[in-house]
């Protein structure tokens, strides 16, 4: 009998793994960086802000003995995303797990205000990044004989919202890219997804209290979701015991989407 079969946790371990998480510094991906670490894996922290990536490394180092290496990087720029896969690459030997965490949605009072700029920046963080990153890593992996790749998007691809208009477009395109690219590295590489809803990360202080009440109201759990909360699809989607699954959306929204897409 395996040792998974005694202990299904073991199943969630990821021992002598390497996972690359973008916008990995704060929020949800500091505690995926974190819970990687923890079961086993060396961490790639990536965002743009390379200091707050290095203190993140150092404390990942101390506290679980695993190595992480920082690496400031804008996913919206294409060669960015091709320098940080190279310094993964070129650092580990090898990538098993990535993470497309990273994103933006700017408030806007109008839809006029959104500039052809800002329209790039958006489609650029959300979606050309996680495009760029996949394609590099998900064939390193593949020629490696596998790997698990995660995108991070939001219940804003399937409920349409006034106030995140180009944000939904470009993670509903990050919903398609996962079933796309699912059938691109089959059978080899798994390419699933994760549909958070409202989490109190670092970008809920500037909520309202008001606002906050609001969206917990309007919930089925009647809250809005902890940073830690996303750990158990993100553990999940990355180990063995997603061995079956590919081109999913997992839903963490507290109830708040009626569908998966």
């Amino acid at each position: 009998m395996s040792p998974s079969a005694k202990d299904p946790t073991s199943q969630f371990r990821l021992d002598g793994k390497v996972a690359v998480v973008t916008g990995g510094s704060r929020g949800l991906g500091r505690e995926i960086v974190l819970a990687y670490a923890r079961v086993g894996a060396n961490v790639v922290i990536a965002s743009r802000k390379a200091d707050a990536c290095e203190a993140l490394a150092a404390e990942v180092e101390q506290e679980t003995g695993q190595k992480a290496l920082a690496v400031g990087c804008h996913v919206g720029k294409w060669d960015e995303c091709d320098a940080l896969a190279a310094r993964a690459l070129d650092h580990f030997g090898r990538v098993d797990v990535l993470v497309n965490n990273a994103g933006m949605s700017p408030v806007y009072a109008d839809i006029l205000d959104v500039s052809e700029e800002l329209f790039d920046k958006v489609i650029g963080v959300n979606l050309k990044g996680a495009f760029r990153l996949t394609a590099v890593l998900g064939s390193a992996m593949r020629d490696a004989g596998g790997g698990s790749i995660i995108g991070v998007s939001s219940v804003a691809a399937s409920q349409a919202s006034p106030g995140e208009i180009a944000y939904g477009a470009a993670k509903a395109g990050l919903h398609n890219l996962t079933k796309s690219f699912a059938r691109t590295f089959a059978p080899t590489v798994r390419v699933n997804c994760i549909m958070p809803g409202a989490f109190m990360t670092d970008i809920s202080k500037a909520w309202p209290q008001a606002v906050i009440e609001g969206m917990s109201h309007s919930l089925p759990l009647g809250r809005l979701g902890q940073p830690n909360e996303i750990v158990g699809a993100a553990l999940f989607l990355a180990s063995d015991a997603s061995c079956y699954s590919t081109g999913s959306i997992v839903k963490v929204d507290g109830g708040a989407a009626y569908g998966n897409d």
